[in-house]
């Protein structure tokens, strides 16, 4: 029996507990506590999780914490800093995380970007529809739509739903969704659909969540071979029938 995605949720939660993606960096806290929701707290912080969506493009995120920390102790983890330093610098701090002069270019032009059409203001940017954020990151080089929507959930505070390959593999098992390769937009519109009758705020915690648990689960269950043992999701999955 097909399970509903809020089902998927309640049951992920119930397994694995709060995530509250996403982690950053912070002096007042030096490891990062789980189930929190008030981050960012301020633009340095969005800033950081803005650069972050990035580096984490096709790596772990033990590498992006490796450039981060990087970044950090050049005193460069800022829109002005990033804007300003040569190409080669910047890769040079970001190597750990992989794809160094791509990513490279891609920070450089978001900064620049930021900067030159925001004056470096990241709450203005914010405050405004989602879409319209959207439309926005998407047509600056080097943004697609899981690092633009990680972008709004996570650095902006606002609801949209992230998908990713965890995503799309843990609902396709499931039968909610016909392939792995369904389009992004409408993975990500049915799981707003079935949690449309929340609020923004309560919205943007479950799709926080929601994220963060599917990813934990592929890690523990759900890989490309699975480990079905124990597995909390095995009464709907294709791979248990």
């Amino acid at each position: 029996m097909q399970m509903s995605i809020v089902k998927v949720y309640n049951i992920l939660l119930g397994t694995y507990g709060p995530q509250g993606w996403w982690p950053v960096t912070r002096k007042d806290h030096p490891e990062y506590f789980p189930g929190s929701y008030d981050h960012p707290k301020n633009e340095k912080e969005a800033w950081e999780i803005m650069v972050g969506a990035i580096l984490t493009q096709n790596t772990a995120w033990k590498n992006v914490e490796k450039a981060l920390t990087n970044l950090i102790k050049a005193k460069c983890l800022d829109v002005k800093c990033i804007a300003r330093m040569s190409k080669k610098e910047l890769a040079e701090l970001i190597r750990p995380a992989g794809y160094y002069n791509q990513k490279a270019d891609r920070l450089k032009t978001l900064a620049k970007y930021m900067l030159d059409k925001w004056g470096g203001n990241l709450g203005k940017f914010f405050h405004r529809p989602v879409m319209e954020i959207r439309e926005e990151l998407l047509n600056i080089k080097g943004i697609g739509k899981e690092t633009a929507d990680s972008i709004i959930l996570y650095a902006g505070k606002r609801p949209i739903f992230v998908v990713d390959a965890y995503t799309r593999r843990i609902f396709y098992r499931l039968g909610l969704i016909p392939s792995e390769r369904e389009e992004y937009d409408k993975i990500r519109e049915t799981v707003e659909k079935a949690f449309s009758k929340l609020n923004e705020e309560d919205k943007r915690i479950v799709f926080n969540e929601f994220h963060a648990l599917l990813v934990e689960h592929a890690k523990q269950h759900c890989r490309k071979k699975p480990v079905c043992e124990g597995c909390p999701l095995g009464e709907g999955c294709k791979l248990k029938a």
